[in-house]
């Protein structure tokens, strides 16, 4: 019989996780380039040659939804038990899930507030090209606390979850 806790067995609770993941992840990134890539459009309309220096700025909130892409992988390759997914209990498969929201909703909130920040730096570079490191800084700036969300994702996976498995 499959342990199950809350209503859902170890495996629906790991593969919510990983799609909570994906779905928050690839849904900021796709909020963010959205806004970047609208202020982008209308400065290529006038500036053509300034595509090379706006695709850097357009494509950095894309980085949030490769973590939630990360963080799926995860669950669905690294996290399986090696004695199989029906060993993984309610209990533990709970602790996946919520070992994935720190990826969920950071990289969710991140990446459309990096395309904020990287609409308002491609600005800058239109009036000031030579301006491009400094603009390509502020949306960096963003990306640390995704980053650090994934840190944290991949921390709870291997230091406190996965000790805790069955063999």
């Amino acid at each position: 019989m499959v342990e199950t806790f809350g209503g859902l067995t170890g495996l629906q609770w790991a593969l919510l996780g990983a799609a909570v993941a994906v779905i928050g992840g690839g849904s900021g990134s796709a909020m963010g380039i959205t806004y970047v890539a609208n202020v982008a459009g209308g400065i290529l309309t006038e500036k053509p040659d300034y595509f090379g220096p706006m695709l850097p700025l357009v494509v950095i909130p894309g980085t949030q939804g490769i973590y939630g892409f990360i963080t799926g992988v995860l669950v669905a390759f690294v996290m399986k038990p090696s004695a199989g997914w029906d060993a993984l209990t309610g209990t533990l498969g709970f602790q996946i899930f919520l070992a994935c929201l720190p990826v969920a909703f950071v990289c969710f909130v991140s990446g459309a507030y990096q395309g904020l920040t990287a609409a308002g730096a491609s600005g800058m570079v239109a009036k000031r090209r030579e301006e491009m490191g400094r603009a390509l800084v502020l949306p960096a700036l963003v990306e640390t606390y995704a980053v650090l969300s994934l840190i944290v994702t991949i921390l709870f996976f291997f230091v406190v979850i996965r000790p805790a498995y069955p063999g």
